[in-house]
């Protein structure tokens, strides 16, 4: 052989082994795991904030070398409707390659979706909804949700406003289980401490005008309306309460934490209440982590309040895939061991029906157009005074 031809030899075979290497490297076989959220229509902004908080968690995933696998991310758009939700949960819980997902950021769809989820034996980690039947009404081995839910939300709620001084509240629902669920519990909680609710009033989802609910409520002079719905109603009531000169303080849930209220409202939104599951992102045992990802990725839209949920159950479902593999079955026994598992929303363990019982709540009141917990507020300190505060 002449050294020409045995250095284009060495070279050969030297870039065949380079070859392998990279092929190893790359040889990750590929799971796939699910995202389900409202992509679409009044609550989108928290489900593409959830979506991308997915993302986030899956590109992080890939991202590191000692990753058993590679993993893509299967999204789909539930509306904030059940009947949507039914449709693409069973298009997802159906299709074997998807192993299992993070879903649903609306109580309604939530609920509609469990026992599908079940029929096919499909792991699943809420990552926004509220209603405790999600995982309370059956127990689906099937179904985990990583926040908590509305029954630590409206005791914070009814402690706070009973402690403020407020003894008079007018009820407004949405006629949806997410509605209905907070108009029972914070009812319950209120009257507990000696509260009297002086009305109650169901509207429905899509409802634009609530001058008869309003005109009642206002001959009731209650000192706060208390809302159980989402952004779009949570809004619509707000600027129609100011219309009609109804001084009272509007007091919200979870479903109003959203820069959208704020957007939708303007000044109509200072001294507004909400109650949200874990503490604000920036306080999270991993929120800077999270946040500084998070903006490196330069996302169209924020991860509004439950987007470090998300990120804290797609990690679930990928540390449990590395560990047991790719296969349903084992990821649900695997879940249903967490306890005391570290995330960037604090400790997580899952009791025997799937619920983190691990449960923060974060009071909330609006502050020069933003989302400012009540305790370091100008209202809590009494420099400002919220409506009908003495």
């Amino acid at each position: 052989m002449s050294r020409i031809a045995g250095q284009l030899s060495f070279i050969f075979a030297s870039a065949l082994f380079v070859g392998a290497l990279v092929a190893t490297a790359q040889a990750k076989d590929k799971v796939k795991v699910g995202f389900i959220g409202p992509l679409t229509g009044g609550v989108s902004a928290n489900g593409l904030g959830g979506r991308n908080s997915s993302d986030l968690a899956v590109k992080l995933r890939n991202a590191d070398a000692k990753a058993k696998y590679e993993y893509e991310l299967v999204v789909l758009d539930d509306e904030c409707k059940p009947n949507v939700a039914v449709q693409v949960a069973t298009k997802m819980a159906a299709d074997k390659e998807i192993v299992a997902a993070a879903t649903h950021y609306c109580s309604a769809t939530a609920i509609a979706t469990v026992d599908v989820y079940h029929k096919f034996g499909f792991p699943i980690i809420v990552w926004g909804a509220v209603l405790p039947d999600i995982t309370y009404r059956a127990k689906y081995a099937e179904v985990h949700r990583v926040n908590g839910t509305m029954i630590n939300q409206n005791d914070a709620n009814a402690e706070l406003i009973s402690k403020i001084g407020f003894k008079n509240v007018a009820v407004i629902h949405d006629t949806t289980d997410y509605g209905k669920g907070h108009n029972e519990y914070f009812s319950k909680a209120f009257a507990k401490l000696g509260g009297k609710i002086v009305g109650t009033f169901g509207v429905t989802a899509d409802q634009q005008d609530f001058t008869a609910e309003l005109t009642q409520i206002k001959a009731l002079n209650p000192e706060v309306i208390y809302f159980g719905g989402l952004t779009p109603i949570g809004v619509r009531i707000r600027s129609q309460m100011d219309k009609l000169g109804i001084k009272a303080v509007f007091d919200g849930t979870s479903g109003i934490v959203s820069d959208a209220f704020i957007q939708g409202l303007g000044p109509l939104a200072e001294g507004s209440f909400a109650f949200r599951e874990g503490a604000p992102t920036e306080k999270l045992p991993g929120g800077k982590f999270f946040m500084e990802n998070y903006a490196a990725q330069k996302y169209d839209n924020p991860p509004e309040a439950y987007g470090a949920f998300s990120f804290a159950a797609m990690d679930l479902i990928l540390d449990s895939i590395e560990k047991v593999g790719p296969d349903r079955k084992k990821v649900i026994e695997e879940l249903a061991n967490v306890k005391e598992r570290d995330s960037i929303v604090g400790k997580v363990t899952f009791d025997d029906h799937g619920q983190n019982t691990v449960a923060v709540i974060t009071k909330y009141v609006v502050q020069d157009g933003k989302f400012v917990e009540w305790d370091d507020s100008e209202y809590a300190t009494g420099k400002r005074k919220l409506p009908g505060q003495k």
